[in-house]
């Protein structure tokens, strides 16, 4: 499947989706709208304002979603200022549709354009520019893999071209409705007598899509929508040839291509093609000064590469191993390398990430990529992910997600062997294997509206404050919640001076939880234990359930108001 046919198709699914509902009113009106020359002599609407619309929405929001974190980064701007520079321009523009004066006043910067021009043509590319730096659609896959390659700045022909296909995608629905806006218009002799109410009215949308974009109104409103189009969104990424043309896991390039050649957990040394470069990194821990390390100058040396973020439950379990390679091959030419790539906003403080390489006794070097640069630049897709390096900067072993500790370490071994054959090694490290058994635990879940999974409420999960109420039947491996709740994109904290409920049925013989702010936890667990879980500070994890066996249980849970949940992990 081509990148052209999969950013049509997952530009068409978003532009039907409830995602285009709060730029409906606007699309509509703004394709008929008129202009006038002066304050009470409306001009003809062009007839290419609709298509204008179109193409100012699908410019800025291609050049936003490409380029736009790669010039914020560069200016050192927040992030959210292209946002409010749309809102901002989408006033004037509104303020201007209802008072001619002040239309005049935008205008004049460019009054050596023929009037005519400028009221016809000129507002309608402007309104367009304004809604493509604030509409944001939903995140499907194809979005997803956009939004890598810019904030990386991986950006090659194959992405520009999936960019322009997804937005073009987007436009044609979106057109379908600014025309239709335009010819009820002009079939509705009312508005042709009555130009200046359609101003208004057009005027009025503006505003009030600026103010509700300022208050995150549309979140609200597109969770009152069901999302019709999740099911066309699965079938057109879930296969074999859209996973390979996206790659999902991080764009191709001729620096990571040949990764591809090895194996997951390969028992086996193979020959996987120069080790991609570390780069974008934020901040180095455990080095002299905070020196950045480049590949490059550890030939000679075997190099481990770790992805890893400190509050995933399964890089907790995989740490130990990783400690203990370093501790016995440190000095047999080993070189450890932690690559920090965070899920959760939390994860990109480099004191919560130096508290937590300190608490796992990781002495190596941690680099903290906070952009995702070097996990896409690796390709990667996994916490944690383990990338074996030979002496002369060839990867030779993957391994991705907990396991398979033996096999890489009896290849670390045989690496360091094969650069030194008279190194006398040590004995093979015994740290045990914790890994719990495929299938045997309740998978990893979140409650952030950005990835949130295993919600089994009858209520819509989103982001925004809301009710819930406990489902009679709860299927295994699920939590859902009680009372009043505020979702936000990375956890989820009670809404109300009373708390939240949160029941979870799990298999595990563990549960652990996610947590940050200040309150408690009371758990009570279906085996008759019971337990008050403080909390405070920064997220971290916390044990909330112990020695259950790793058989299935329902632990319902109290959350007091002020506490952040983020996750539950299970071991």
């Amino acid at each position: 499947m081509s990148l052209i046919i999969i950013g049509l198709l997952g530009g068409l699914i978003t532009g039907i989706s409830p995602c285009i509902l709060p730029v409906l009113p606007v699309i509509f009106l703004t394709g008929g709208a008129q202009s006038a020359r002066f304050a009470d002599e409306p001009a003809p609407a062009s007839r290419w304002r609709p298509y204008l619309v179109i193409l100012g929405l699908v410019t800025s929001f291609t050049i936003v979603t490409l380029i736009g974190t790669l010039i914020l980064g560069a200016l050192h701007l927040p992030q959210d200022i292209i946002r409010w520079f749309g809102i901002g321009v989408l006033v004037l523009i509104g303020v201007g549709l209802l008072v001619p004066k002040v239309e005049q006043l935008l205008e004049k910067p460019f009054q050596w354009i023929p009037r005519r021009e400028v009221s016809n043509k000129g507002s309608g590319y402007g309104v367009g520019l304004a809604l493509g730096a604030v509409f944001v659609p939903c995140a499907g896959p194809v979005l997803a893999a956009i939004i890598v390659a810019g904030s990386t700045g991986r950006i090659g022909a194959d992405t520009v071209l999936l960019t322009v296909s997804f937005a073009v995608g987007v436009a044609l629905p979106l057109l379908f409705f600014a025309l239709a806006g335009r010819g009820l218009i002009e079939r509705m002799k009312a508005f042709r007598t009555r130009e200046r109410g359609l101003r208004i009215a057009a005027g009025v949308a503006m505003l009030a899509l600026a103010v509700g974009l300022a208050f995150n109104v549309p979140q609200a409103l597109q969770r009152l929508v069901p999302d019709y189009t999740a099911g066309l969104q699965k079938e057109l990424t879930d296969n074999p040839d859209a996973q390979r043309a996206l790659d999902l896991g991080g764009l191709v390039t001729d620096e990571n291509r040949d990764l591809d050649q090895c194996t997951n957990g390969a028992d086996e040394l193979e020959s996987c093609g120069t080790a991609p470069r570390i780069r974008g990194i934020d901040q180095w821990l455990n080095t002299p000064d905070g020196a950045a390390i480049d590949l490059a100058d550890l030939r000679g040396k075997v190099v481990l590469i770790d992805f890893w973020a400190y509050s995933c439950i399964n890089c907790q379990r995989s740490i130990p191993h990783v400690v203990a390679w370093d501790e016995a091959y440190r000095d047999a030419g080993l070189q450890v390398i932690g690559v920090h790539s965070p899920e959760y906003a939390f994860e990109k403080d480099a004191g919560n990430v130096a508290a937590g390489a300190k608490s796992f006794g990781i002495e190596y070097p941690v680099a903290l990529d906070n952009n995702l640069s070097t996990w896409t630049n690796y390709r990667n897709r996994y916490w944690p992910a383990h990338y074996l390096i030979d002496a002369e900067g060839t990867v030779r072993h993957i391994a991705f997600g907990e396991g398979n500790y033996a096999a890489t370490e009896k290849l670390i071994r045989e690496l360091l062997q094969d650069t030194d054959p008279d190194a006398e090694l040590p004995p093979a490290t015994e740290v045990a294997d914790t890994t719990p058994d495929a299938g045997s635990t309740t998978p990893e879940t979140f409650l952030g509206s950005s990835k949130d999974v295993n919600f089994a409420g009858d209520e819509p999960y989103g982001a925004g404050e809301g009710d819930f109420a406990l489902p009679e039947d709860q299927q295994a491996d699920s939590f859902a919640l009680d009372g009043r709740w505020r979702i936000e994109t990375q956890y989820a904290t009670p809404g109300t001076d009373d708390g939240g409920g949160i029941r979870l049925d799990f298999h595990a013989d563990e549960v652990r939880m996610v947590l940050a702010g200040d309150g408690e936890v009371r758990v009570r667990v279906d085996d008759g234990s019971e337990q008050i879980v403080p909390v405070s500070g920064t997220p971290r994890s916390y044990e909330v359930v112990t020695g259950h066996g790793g058989g299935a249980g329902v632990a319902e849970l109290t959350v007091s108001p002020g506490v952040e949940v983020y996750s539950f992990t299970f071991g």
